[in-house]
């Protein structure tokens, strides 16, 4: 029995749970995969945007602003990095030219900070590879980058670190409204909670259903991704974006606040919410239009490719109130972009629509600084020998095209929500992210985590489900 139960655990389930664990009700978030970050989030542009793209008066360009405006915060206190490196939206037509005063009005109607449009020659002085086409370009400096699952990470620790209860492997089935409580039927068993938030993403529309609320209207939407190494260097030095369409931002280029470049999306509309695949004409698309902006961009530099599905309203809004259907299921759903950029404003939202009907007493106890975890790739040569005095495993390099430690590892699996598969083990660590995309430590990943988890290594899966590493012995 919970006062709220929160149905999702990407990163704006597991923000709203850090967001409502400051108070003194029961929470339980609950998600069907076997870890946090496992929709949306974990495969999406990782932007913070400026705010300018939105239309005004829409509750996407309120929080758009308000969230990009908390991300620095909320990042140093989750000790998530977060670089404010600003972000170009670039016209090569006389048109074109005319959008970017568009956006840029947009932007201050907005509330958008930093905006400005640059001619050529400074757009070159930001942008040393920009096509010699390019005219003139939108400067957005309050833009940023962020890792989007390193974010709902550290929001569900730190949710679990001040009481609330994170179940994995647990899909709604379904939803009874019992008068006072709802009943939830799912993979997990059967719990009970006052409230409920959907917070379910790409499905927020099927759990609504399951208490007869047929409003929200979503349409799949796949976006296919190239990762480049980290070799590349500083082709670019902020996120460039070319003028919008009517299925969005369009693909861009952008460095990670890991050091590799990420170029992408493409905009395809699926039936199926979990196709993930990736396509030669999808991949062939990203390269050809990203080259219109940085001639330089090659292949040759891929680590690997990737694709993600967000959940894109019909009413082109987020959708952020109570169910007309049910009185204590609120709806947190078509949380497409600038979702990430807003997770922290749509958390501080939805704390103030639950208020409405809730009484939330701050607790004493409440931690709002997760502890900075062990990242030995960043350490000078006294900082590891002094850990490596304390515990020798960090002495053990894992993986070696990141520099990661068995210590690392193993902080990674024990600590509150962690990891229990090799995805779970890469999105925590950076094990298994560099060139060889886990061809060396892949192995040895899987050892460490059986050991620790108490289980023989043909359990030991690399997302959850029935993706074994090892299925059986041959002799």
């Amino acid at each position: 029995m919970y006062d709220l139960v929160i149905i999702g655990a990407g990163v704006i389930g597991a923000m709203i749970a850090n967001e409502l664990s400051k108070y003194d009700i029961s929470i339980a978030l609950l998600e069907k995969m076997n870890d946090v970050a496992m929709g949306t989030t974990k495969a999406n542009s990782a932007l913070v945007h400026g705010g300018f793209d939105a239309k005004t008066g829409t509750l996407k360009a309120k929080l758009n602003v308000e969230g990009t405006d908390m991300m620095g915060d909320i990042c140093a206190k989750l000790n998530v990095p977060f670089k404010r490196k600003g972000a170009l939206v670039v016209a090569f037509t006389d048109a074109e030219k005319d959008t970017l005063k568009v956006l840029y009005d947009r932007g201050i109607a907005n509330g958008a900070k930093g905006l400005s449009i640059i001619e050529k020659e400074e757009l070159k002085k930001l942008e040393k590879n920009i096509s010699d086409d390019a005219l003139a370009a939108l400067y957005c400096e309050s833009a940023g980058i962020v890792c989007p699952y390193e974010l709902t990470i550290a929001s569900t620790e730190n949710a679990c670190v001040n009481g609330t209860e994170f179940i994995r492997n647990c899909e709604v089935l379904s939803i009874e409204d019992k008068g006072d409580n709802y009943l939830l039927k799912t993979t997990a068993g059967e719990f009970e909670t006052k409230y409920i938030i959907n917070a379910a993403g790409n499905f927020a529309d099927n759990v609504a259903n399951m208490l007869g609320d047929d409003s929200i209207k979503l349409v799949a939407r796949k976006g296919e991704y190239y990762l480049l190494d980290k070799t590349v260097g500083d082709i670019v030095s902020h996120t460039i974006f070319q003028c919008p369409n009517e299925m969005g931002k369009g693909i861009l280029i952008t460095p990670t606040v890991d050091g590799n470049i990420l170029i992408g999306p493409t905009a395809l509309d699926v039936e199926d919410k979990d196709d993930i695949t990736t396509t030669p004409q999808g991949l062939k698309k990203i390269i050809d239009s990203v080259q219109k902006s940085i001639p330089s961009v090659s292949t040759r530099n891929a680590i690997t490719s990737f694709a993600g599905v967000r959940a894109h309203p019909v009413n082109d809004d987020f959708i952020i109130d109570w169910s007309s259907k049910s009185d204590r299921l609120l709806n947190v759903a078509g949380i497409e972009s600038p979702g990430l950029s807003a997770a922290p404003a749509i958390a501080l939202y939805v704390k103030n629509i639950l208020a409405q009907k809730v009484n939330l007493s701050e607790k004493n106890s409440y931690r709002e600084e997760r502890p900075a975890p062990v990242r030995f790739r960043h350490m000078n040569d006294e900082e590891r020998a002094e850990l490596i005095k304390k515990n020798p495993a960090y002495g053990r390099i894992i993986c070696r095209c990141e520099t990661i430690t068995e210590g690392e590892i193993i902080d990674a699996i024990k600590a509150p929500a962690g990891a229990r598969d090799m995805d779970g083990v890469k999105r925590r660590t950076r094990a298994g992210m560099g060139r060889c995309q886990s061809g060396f430590c892949g192995s040895k990943v899987v050892e460490i985590l059986a050991r620790e988890l108490g289980l023989p290594m043909n359990e030991i899966t690399k997302f959850g489900g029935d993706s074994k590493i090892i299925y059986e012995r041959t002799k």
